[in-house]
């Protein structure tokens, strides 16, 4: 696979020099003020404005909300882009506001249980009132129903009304065995929502993960901050699958003491989990549970525009950053602001300024260019999943989606690091840009987190769209930059969904600039060549596209 990987893009980077000068001297020349016209300022302003408190946490269908699409409309129309969606720049996202709030707690035998410090609970049914009553316990291990890997967690019993018990992340990492599953690289099999989604499809009627930190890769924390308040869900005939009444997490603590119960040794059950032998193992218990949703109606919209390609319109290349975050909440009586600064202003300031660094070429690219700023990305990938759903164009048309999620703030780098690594031909054209800047590709280091899985480009990547996600990197230029990144980074790990993700006058503001550039450069090549890069032998979204392009 590496030695075809480095064929290819060998192969590309020749392709890729030629079409530069077949451009001219003079798109050379403008290509290369466009390249330089990324301003750290402007930039910063931008970031500033969109996670102030004015926008409060640019919560979906909310003031925030239109603030910040009436930012991206207005900066949009300024530099001259068309309407992404037929004549607006708006497509509106019917979503469903749930806000679910356990009445009482969670009662399995005599084990107390204090929401949200080591439980959760939510339902994504769109009634009132939802519960357990007396709902046998089954501990299904992984929870995993994967033909491909000749694993199936569910065989050999009947879930149906029943609620299981999960434990988070997949075989693979917990063993670390490159031959089961993708070893230490999570598969969507590792991720809280397949979890819930099959044992949906499995009949159940509840579900409860069991949190641990490292296979997860984030701590309880999060859990609290992300699973209170409003959680919004796309219409049950968006979906179009079946949901468990309730939703729950328990933490790593209460696991262990809920086995106690059950009779059982919690780390003897993971173990027995690991086998594709494992049988499924009722727990003599049962739960009891009542959710009250507040159910609303609303509407949220992805903002899109688009610059029309000159000789190709109908081909689009595709730019996508989320622009909300989580909003606000109140604590002891009082107003705390998710400003998402990081997380995701960087990503929505970012299309932005490409969008003006191609408005300052001499002449549109061949293909056009599109830019979508999804909404609701913090509540499950809602927006870009309608978008995938509602494409406004076809998706056969798409030559390749450049995911911007968070950017690079932590000073300048040696590489540029490529989540999900190996999956697409993208790939080729990302190495072409970085190599301007003395940059070479290399893997996540953390494949086990599940980024890939995690972010807007994925709702793409399942309708067969080759989707890059990338950012950041492991080696510092300089002294002075990883003095930057050693702050900088401590800092992103500890405010990742926490009200300090705040606007920094002292990150390296550098190191974004130069994510920029590569991802403008590698959109530009795209959108100025015939070729149609597709998915890597082995990648788990190949064989789709290769039927829609047919």
């Amino acid at each position: 696979m590496l030695s075809y990987i480095r064929e290819k893009r060998q192969q590309l980077l020749c392709s890729a020099a030629a079409m530069l000068v077949s451009l001219g001297a003079s798109a050379h020349d403008s290509f290369n003020q466009a390249y330089q016209s990324f301003d750290i300022d402007a930039i910063k302003a931008d970031v500033k404005t969109l996670s102030s408190d004015k926008f409060a946490g640019r919560e979906p269908s909310t003031a925030g909300e239109t603030l910040t699409t009436n930012m991206l409309i207005s900066r949009f129309k300024k530099l001259g882009l068309a309407p992404g969606n037929g004549d607006s720049y708006l497509q509106a996202v019917p979503m469903n506001s749930i806000v679910s709030e356990p009445q009482g707690t969670l009662k399995i035998a005599d084990m107390a249980f204090d929401f949200p410090k080591n439980f959760v609970a939510s339902s994504r049914q769109t009634r009132e009132n939802n519960s357990l009553k007396n709902s046998e316990l089954v501990f299904v291990g992984y929870g995993i129903n994967a033909p491909e890997y000749q694993w199936n967690d569910y065989k050999n019993v009947d879930v149906k009304g029943k609620t299981v018990v999960v434990l988070v992340n997949d075989p693979g990492y917990a063993t670390q065995n490159s031959e089961l599953f993708d070893g230490n690289t999570m598969t969507y099999y590792g991720r809280w929502t397949y979890k819930y989604e099959e044992a949906a499809r499995q009949g159940a009627a509840g579900a409860i993960i069991i949190h641990e930190t490292k296979p997860a890769s984030y701590g309880w924390n999060v859990i609290e901050s992300s699973w209170t308040g409003a959680q919004y869900h796309l219409p049950a005939k968006e979906v179009n699958e079946p949901v468990v009444d309730v939703e729950m997490g328990i933490s790593k603590e209460k696991a262990h003491e809920l086995m106690t119960k059950a009779g059982m040794d919690f780390d003897k059950l993971k173990a027995q989990a690991l086998s594709k032998n494992f049988a499924a193992v009722p727990l003599k218990l049962t739960a009891d549970i009542a959710v009250k949703n507040t159910i609303t109606e609303s509407v949220s919209n992805n903002v899109v525009a688009t610059i029309p390609g000159r000789s190709r319109p109908h081909e689009h290349v595709l730019y996508m950053g989320h622009w909300d975050h989580l909003g606000s909440t109140m604590v002891n009586g009082k107003k705390e602001i998710f400003n998402g600064a990081h997380d995701n202003a960087t990503g929505t300031a970012g299309l932005m300024h490409i969008a003006k660094a191609y408005k300052t070429l001499e002449k549109s690219p061949e293909r056009s260019v599109t830019f979508v700023a999804a909404t609701a990305e913090e509540q499950g990938r809602l927006g870009s999943r309608y978008f995938a759903n509602h494409p406004t164009m076809p998706l056969n048309k798409v030559v390749g989606l450049i995911n911007m999620d968070s950017l690079d703030i932590s000073g300048l780098k040696k590489d540029l690091t490529v989540v999900g690594f190996g999956k697409s031909e993208l790939e080729d054209y990302l190495a072409k840009a970085a190599k301007r800047q003395g940059r070479t590709l290399t893997p996540e280091q953390t494949p086990e987190r599940g980024y890939y899985y995690r972010s807007d480009h994925f709702s793409l990547a399942k309708k067969g769209v080759p989707a890059l996600s990338a950012g950041g990197g492991s080696t510092w230029l300089n002294a002075e930059q990883k003095a930057i990144g050693d702050q900088v980074s401590a800092l992103v790990a500890k405010c990742y969904h926490q009200t300090c993700d705040e606007y920094n006058e002292n990150w390296g503001w550098q190191g974004m600039v130069a994510e920029l550039q590569v991802f403008f450069e590698t959109g530009f090549m795209l959108s100025n060549t015939k070729d149609w890069p597709n998915w890597r032998q082995g990648s788990e979204f190949k064989v789709t596209r290769d039927a829609m392009m047919k």
